[in-house]
C-alpha cells in the first residue's frame, strides 16, 4: 500500500506502459485517473480495476496532443478526487521507420506534439496542483533518448527532449518539494510492439530477435514499468530527482 490515498494521473493509461502503471498503483491503494483517446479500452480498465481494488480508477477520455483537453482533464481529477500526487506523462507516438528525407517538417511538428509538448503541458498544468501535495512527475521516455535508432531521427529527438526537460524542471521544483525523473525502457512487451512484429514477414523471429537485445535474453514487461513508476513517485525515492532511470535490461551494455 506504498500509494494509499494518493492520486496519480497516468496519460496513455488504457494499454502498453500505462495500463502497466495504472494497474501497480491501483494495487498499491492509490487512485488512478486513466487517460487515453481509446473509450473502450480505458472505460474497461477502470472497471476492471476497481472490481479488484484495493485502489480505484477512473477514465477520462483525453487526446494529449491537445493541451486544453489535458488540462481539463487534470482539473477534473483533482475536482474528483480532491488533490494531485503524481502525474505520469506517457502517452506518445512511434512513427515507422523513415529517413530524414521521408520526414517533413510538418510530420515533425505533429510528432513534438504527442510526445513532447503534451508532456510539457502536463507538467505545466499539475505543477500548481502538485505543489499543494510536494508531488512527483515521471516523464516516460526512451532509451533512443540516449543511444539514438536509425530511420528514428524525429522519435529520437521527441524523447531527447522529455529528458532535457526531466532535469531542467527538477532544478525548478526540488525548492518546492516536488521531484521529477524520467523513465527511459527499451524494448517491452506491449500491444505496440506486437503489432510492428505482425506487419513482419516472420512475427516470432521478429521478436525473438527484439528480445535477446536485452543482457536478460527477454523484453520487459508493463508491470515492471509501472513498478519503477511506483518507487519514483513513492516516498522510496525520496532522494531521487533530475534522473533518467534506464529499465533496459542491460541492452546498453554491449551497444
Amino acid at each position: 500500500m506504498r500509494f494509499k490515498d494518493r492520486v496519480v494521473i497516468v496519460t496513455g493509461g488504457s494499454k502498453g506502459i500505462g495500463e502497466g502503471c495504472a494497474r501497480v498503483f491501483c494495487r498499491e491503494g492509490g487512485l488512478v485517473s486513466i487517460l487515453s483517446r481509446g473509450p473502450d479500452a480505458g472505460t474497461q480498465l477502470a472497471a476492471e480495476l476497481n472490481s479488484r481494488g484495493p485502489g480505484q480508477a477512473i477514465f477520462i477520455p483525453c487526446d494529449v496532443s491537445r493541451h486544453l483537453q489535458l488540462q481539463a482533464a487534470i482539473e477534473y481529477t483533482v475536482e474528483h478526487f480532491g488533490r494531485l500526487d503524481c502525474i505520469i506523462n506517457n502517452a506518445g507516438q512511434h512513427p515507422p521507420a523513415m529517413t530524414i528525407d521521408e520526414t517533413t517538417v510538418e510530420f515533425m511538428e505533429d510528432l513534438m506534439r504527442v510526445n513532447y509538448i503534451s508532456t510539457f503541458a502536463g507538467a505545466r498544468y499539475a505543477v500548481p496542483h502538485l505543489r499543494k501535495t510536494r508531488g512527483t512527475i515521471v516523464n516516460i521516455s526512451s532509451m533512443t533518448a540516449v543511444l539514438g535508432q536509425e530511420h528514428s531521427t524525429a522519435y529520437c529527438a521527441t524523447k531527447g527532449a522529455q529528458v532535457s526537460l526531466t532535469r531542467s524542471l527538477a532544478i525548478e521544483l526540488g525548492r518546492e518539494g516536488i521531484r521529477v525523473n524520467a523513465i527511459l525502457p527499451s524494448n517491452i512487451d506491449t500491444p505496440l510492439m506486437r503489432d510492428w512484429a505482425s506487419t513482419l514477414p516472420d512475427p516470432a523471429s521478429a521478436l525473438e530477435r527484439v528480445s535477446s537485445m536485452q543482457v536478460l535474453g527477454r523484453m520487459g514487461t508493463i508491470a515492471e514499468m509501472g513498478e519503477v513508476a511506483l518507487f519514483l513517485a513513492s516516498d522510496d525515492s525520496s532522494f531521487i530527482t533530475g534522473q533518467a532511470i534506464e529499465a533496459e535490461g542491460g541492452a546498453s551494455l554491449d551497444y
